[in-house]
């Protein structure tokens, strides 16, 4: 007997014509669903683990989310299902000495992965930040960690530049230098922005999944740019939080001159005035993918790092 649900597994039922009953009830799901019991009959839930496990109701769905905050696995036990995923790559370092701001993570979200017992397990790798090591003299930022699940990976956030040099390309773009004018750095397509241009006396904000980084200077005294706005997306509750952020750039001057980090997570940049209150940068906050502030004097030196990355995988179980 010819089995159409072998030879043509995802053929819509609706195009089954040896079938009249359940098609017109359910004319797009896959013949091998109604052979597998996915019409008119029971279905297997999936049973995962991995990660940590929780659950919420959102506009009357109720979904389960495994949030990985570091590297591990996904295990499918019995059954499949249709996924969404959020990926999220670590945030880059900020620069040490008319210092840029690191880019965020590159971000990158998606429905309908499927997962069954047969490709399980799925390795989940994620990014760390970028780290900083800096000791006194001008430092380059150092650009962040992929992530990696469920086949696709995102990009390291790139790592602001020193003194008159451009940040670093990656998810979004790390913050370029003061000290002189180079260009802005770029970012990933679809998963970031570029890093804002430096100026004589501010450097440039790292750029964000929502926007770029701003220029530096750009009120005429010495202003570091702000980094680019994260992007909202799904978390381990109905809650929408922001992801990859970019770090603000270092200002010349007092504490307002510093660049504001991007919702979502990046760093303040740090001014060059020792008797600011504000005197050392800010690294990007966990798990959020932002991007290090920019340091504007080598005197004054913490630890700008970039935010590590997370990994989200979400299905629907009622």
């Amino acid at each position: 007997m010819f089995r159409q649900d072998r030879a043509n597994p995802s053929t819509a039922v609706s195009t089954w014509k040896g079938r009249k009953d359940l098609p017109k009830a359910n004319p797009s799901t896959a013949v091998s669903a109604w052979m597998n019991g996915g019409l008119g009959g029971s279905t297997t839930p999936m049973t995962a683990f991995g990660g940590i496990i929780t659950q919420y109701e959102d506009s009357g769905t109720t979904y389960r989310v495994h949030a990985f905050r570091g590297t591990g696995t996904f295990t499918v036990a019995a059954g499949s299902a249709d996924v969404d995923y959020l990926i999220v790559a670590g945030g880059g370092s900020g620069a040490v000495g008319y210092g840029g701001s690191g880019g965020a993570g590159g971000m990158l979200t998606g429905t309908g992965v499927t997962v069954d017992v047969a490709s399980s397990p799925y390795t989940i790798t994620v990014g760390g930040g970028g780290i900083q090591s800096a000791t006194g003299s001008n430092t380059k930022g150092v650009n962040g960690s992929n992530s990696v699940a469920l086949g696709v990976t995102a990009t390291g956030g790139g790592g602001g530049g020193e003194y008159s040099t451009v940040g670093t390309t990656g998810g979004s773009g790390g913050g370029s230098g003061g000290g002189g004018s180079p260009l802005a750095s770029s970012g990933t397509a679809g998963q970031g922005n570029a890093g804002g241009a430096g100026a004589t006396n501010g450097a440039g904000g790292g750029g964000g999944k929502g926007g770029a980084g701003e220029t530096g200077e750009t009120d005429g005294s010495g202003h570091g740019g702000d980094g680019g706005a994260g992007a909202t997306g799904y978390g381990i509750s109905a809650t929408t939080p922001y992801y990859a952020g970019g770090g603000g750039g270092g200002g010349s001057n007092s504490d307002a001159d510093s660049g504001t980090g991007g919702t979502g997570g990046g760093g303040r940049g740090s001014s060059g005035n020792s008797g600011a209150s504000l005197t050392y940068a800010q690294g990007g906050t966990p798990n959020t993918g932002g991007g290090g502030g920019g340091t504007f004097t080598s005197s004054y030196i913490a630890t700008p790092d970039g935010g590590t990355g997370i990994v989200l995988i979400r299905y629907a179980v009622a």
